[in-house]
């Protein structure tokens, strides 16, 4: 399938510009740029309210293929045009992608007809923000090893167990959570998919975990017999190891063609960077450098190749392994680009004030994870020997 956009995706291209243009003004333009990775603690309030105008304008959910939830139907080309023009326009990064991109497809292809109603205007309309109870202690890329039970109590689930980097669980509203609801289950078996409410107090204990970037988005959360409505289960009680999976296939390359376009713009700047400082002199500098615009075009061709209809059960885990690996890559040279002065902080530092990391360090620093969260690379490479290639199945010690 021949993946481009046709005129009627180039009025749609006008029509989102003209929108974003419009609408990123007064407040809402000092927080464009705002809120990225490693710096989700930007602006918090005001991207509430942004999510919110978004939601307003049914601009949220394009991808659910589906109207009547609030949200505009969209075709695929256009879901891609909304999500590069919205990262060109330096919109707040979205507050409530979570719940947007993970739980309402989920709950379209998993969810019953009571559960797209409750949860899907809510998550359209930017109200209800959402986080991912999956990884757990000794449980994070492997996860079927998790040990969060879920134990049915009448018309409830009482919910015990402690998750682990889940971001914003500090501001949302709700928890997907994947809980084993059968006893003495092991591995995939026996696994639900729960809708859990965070706000229970003395239930559910959320802690910030501090990054070395000194923000706190992740968070551990402990689950202390929280409560979740039996009504709550999506796909049925037992079938959540397939429910997550399928959450984890839904994370397409919409997404991901935006994420290059703001790579696209961080590699713009280090080069301006290497420029103003001199270090483009440097052969090898401007070599790599090269090599990381070819690569980030190779990394397009591939996305559009992917949402132009070629099927590939191993093509997430290939794009996982380019992407994590190439900004990691993007981060060393962000500081190289600019010398000694990038391990040097803008201020004076003390324990009790330290200083506000500018945005070359805070790319260095955040991307020493890209390789492990979202499933680590040894995960992806295994995902691509097992389920592409057909190589034998790592041997893993059962719990």
């Amino acid at each position: 399938m021949e993946f481009g956009f046709g005129d009627e995706d180039e009025a749609f291209r006008r029509e989102v510009r003209s929108w974003l243009a419009e609408h990123l003004t007064g407040e809402y333009a000092g927080a464009q740029g705002r809120g990225g990775p490693g710096s989700e603690h930007e602006d918090t309030a005001l991207r509430r309210a942004w999510e919110r105008e978004l939601g307003a304008a049914g601009w949220i959910g394009l991808g659910w293929q589906r109207g009547g939830y609030g949200n505009r139907t969209a075709s695929l080309t256009q879901q891609v045009v909304w999500a590069e023009e919205y990262v060109r326009a330096r919109a707040p990064a979205r507050h409530g992608h979570i719940g947007e991109n993970l739980l309402a497809p989920t709950l379209i292809a998993y969810g019953d007809e009571a559960q797209q109603k409750r949860f899907l205007p809510a998550v359209a309309s930017g109200d209800e923000l959402w986080c991912q109870g999956y990884s757990e202690p000794g449980a994070g890329s492997d996860l079927a090893n998790l040990r969060t039970t879920a134990v049915r109590d009448g018309d409830t689930y009482r919910v015990t167990g402690q998750k682990v980097w889940t971001s914003l669980a500090h501001e949302a509203a709700w928890c997907f959570v994947l809980a084993r609801t059968g006893a003495g289950s092991r591995r995939h078996h026996g696994l639900s998919f729960l809708l859990v409410p965070m706000d229970q107090p003395g239930r559910i204990e959320v802690r910030p975990i501090r990054q070395l970037t000194g923000t706190s988005e992740f968070n551990e959360v402990f689950f202390d017999g929280a409560h979740a409505r039996v009504e709550h289960v999506v796909g049925g009680e037992g079938n959540g190891w397939q429910v997550a999976m399928g959450l984890l296939a839904l994370e397409r390359g919409v997404s991901t063609l935006a994420q290059q376009i703001g790579f696209a713009a961080e590699l713009a700047e280090v080069v301006t960077t290497a420029v103003r400082t001199g270090a483009a002199g440097d052969p090898l500098l401007r070599d790599r450098l090269v090599r990381q615009w070819a690569e980030l075009r190779v990394m397009r061709w591939n996305a559009l190749r992917t949402l132009g209809g070629a099927q590939d059960p191993g093509a997430p885990s290939v794009a996982k392994l380019l992407w994590g690996r190439w900004h990691q890559r993007l981060g060393e040279l962000a500081l190289q680009a600019r010398g000694a002065h990038a391990a040097a902080g803008p201020g004076d530092w003390t324990p009790a004030s330290p200083y506000e990391l500018d945005a070359a360090q805070r790319l260095f620093l955040f991307s020493r994870a890209d390789t492990i969260y979202g499933g680590s690379d040894e995960i992806q490479r295994n995902i691509i020997a097992e389920r592409v290639l057909g190589l034998p199945r790592e041997t893993r010690e059962s719990s």
